[in-house]
């Protein structure tokens, strides 16, 4: 576990290195100069009923994921909710000040010499690396895919935000479409892929426990 944690995040800070190459690499100019509709503005009442149904649906389909989903939509659904603002302050800043050390405390307390200092460290990170790098190619196929399908209203470097490292692979496909075209603007059109893939990965997460974790 702290060794595939230390290279998960070791990666998410890795992002705005490992993907530009890669999203430059599998994009023609044209593509990257794409400016995509303004998204649709939504309702309060449907930001509120979102994280329910998903937590629901997910539940049902995957109860392994259900701590997981379900705190993850708990959290938006008290953001949206606009009654709770105490709670949302200390979520948004004590609380999460305290959980991130705690997470910081328990990985280096784990990640002692004899887990860290081997071949299988090495092969995970390689691994890890690896899957990190074809994420972001097929995040950027599919969104060209869908490009051709929407007659070219879709940008293919928001693709990169499929990777679920939320939100840096956002500001990476913002970035890098400015650079091509100072006045565009895909971060939020870019949330929406990485939405997509935390609750995915939340979901696969989920099945793995439940085919792989009882032993």
């Amino acid at each position: 576990m702290p060794i595939v944690a230390i290279a998960a995040y070791s990666y998410m800070a890795l992002v705005p290195i490992i993907q530009p190459p890669i999203m430059k690499l599998l994009t023609t100019a044209k593509e990257r100069v794409i400016v995509m509709p303004e998204p649709k503005q939504i309702t309060r009442r449907q930001r509120i009923f979102f994280p329910i149904i998903v937590a629901a649906v997910s539940i049902l389909l995957v109860p392994g994921a259900g701590t997981l989903i379900g705190m993850m939509m708990l959290g938006n659904l008290i953001r949206e909710s606009g009654v709770v603002d105490r709670y949302i302050e200390t979520l948004n800043g004590p609380l999460l000040n305290i959980l991130t050390i705690l997470i910081g405390l328990c990985i280096g307390a784990t990640a002692t010499a004899d887990r860290i200092l081997n071949t299988r460290t090495l092969v995970i990170i390689c691994l890890g690396l690896l899957a990190f790098a074809f994420g972001t190619v097929g995040g950027i196929t599919v969104a060209k895919i869908l490009n051709v399908i929407s007659g070219g209203k879709v940008n293919p470097l928001i693709g990169n935000s499929g990777v679920s490292a939320m939100p840096m692979a956002a500001r990476v496909s913002q970035k890098v479409a400015q650079e091509y075209n100072p006045n565009n603007y895909v971060i939020m059109h870019a949330m929406g892929p990485i939405l997509a893939s935390t609750i995915g990965s939340a979901l696969v997460a989920g099945i793995f426990i439940a085919l792989f974790g009882g032993g």
